[in-house]
């Protein structure tokens, strides 16, 4: 979190556009990290779009735990749609300004995308909290109807307050500067900007987080606390070991992710520095929909043994 409070009046302007710095501090390697955004952004999208397309076709898929792992690989398409291809072109063109509307637009779309994933993380967590800690419930529990209306609620939850947050930030006035010192619209660096007595909207940005970041990790903290507890009782060690297998998965994702965002909207004013948000940024925004696919598909025996099958057939067509 920041904490400032800037002078009213002076040197205040009607902003129409930002200008996002992003990786203008290397331009050495602006050509590289384009190739390599680009690169990254392929894999991406032919990764998660390989999870969706299976876990839609494969018999052996359709259970609730790839009913998620189906939507939350497409929310990692959407999520990082909304920043890599602008970051991809302001790399190309070198033209780095972005439209008052267009900003306010990306961050609305990245926090409502994010609060979804944080939701989308806990409800994964409660599934295989159900699955292990109450298997014979798990099919009355966790029926199609239920899975839905998990999924749903993920999806719409955080669209009312995070559509709030962005139109409170973006009514604020602005200093004379308008550059943004990272890679997309992102609330840190935005509300850097703006002027006047600012602690209001820092409190909403910290009850946000703690609504939609905090709260959901603390659930996936008591499911794995209780997962990890049930799985230590199992008389085989055959079956820890694949009870296990199937968490560990997820929680290389969740602690990827919640890891990054809670350090950047929950740090203090006096560690606050736009280098680090630019780096924990691409935590949250690139890295962890780019290991999505690997983590799950690597070590995922279902996964592999789906993804084969529909290789063969595709292969088998051509």
């Amino acid at each position: 979190m920041i904490h400032q409070q800037k002078p009213q009046g002076g040197n205040l302007t009607y902003l129409k556009e930002f200008v996002l710095l992003g990786f203008s501090d290397v331009p050495h390697l602006q050509w590289f990290l384009f190739g390599l955004l680009v690169v990254i952004y392929c894999f991406i999208l032919l990764g998660n779009g390989t999870i969706v397309i299976i876990t839609r076709v494969d018999s052996a898929l359709q259970t609730p735990m790839y009913f998620f792992l189906g939507n939350f690989s497409f929310l990692e398409i959407c999520y990082v749609s909304v920043t890599l291809p602008r970051m991809v072109f302001n790399l190309a063109t070198q033209r780095r300004t972005i439209s008052f509307t267009a900003c306010a637009t990306q961050m609305c779309c990245t926090l409502i995308l994010g609060a979804t994933e944080c939701f989308l993380l806990a409800v994964m967590a409660y599934d295989r909290y159900v699955a292990i800690c109450n298997p014979l419930h798990y099919p009355l529990v966790m029926n199609q109807r239920v899975c839905s209306q998990l999924v749903i609620g993920s999806w719409i939850s955080g669209i009312p307050v995070q559509i709030g947050q962005t139109s409170q930030i973006f009514s604020l006035p602005f200093c004379h500067s308008n550059q943004i010192n990272h890679f997309f619209c992102d609330i840190p660096p935005v509300l850097h900007l703006a002027c006047g007595d600012i602690i209001v909207n820092e409190m909403m940005v910290f009850l946000g987080a703690v609504i939609f970041v905090l709260v959901p990790f603390l659930l996936i903290v008591f499911s794995y606390s209780k997962i990890i507890s049930t799985v230590l009782k199992l008389p085989s060690v055959t079956s820890q070991a694949k009870a296990f297998s199937t968490c560990s998965s997820h929680l290389a994702v969740v602690m990827l992710f919640f890891g990054s965002a809670m350090i950047t909207y929950f740090r203090s004013n006096i560690s606050h520095s736009g280098q680090t948000d630019k780096v924990l940024s691409l935590f949250y925004t690139v890295v962890t929909p780019m290991f999505n696919p690997m983590v799950y598909s690597l070590r995922n025996k279902d996964v592999t043994i789906a993804l084969r099958k529909f290789l063969c057939k595709q292969f088998t067509k051509t």
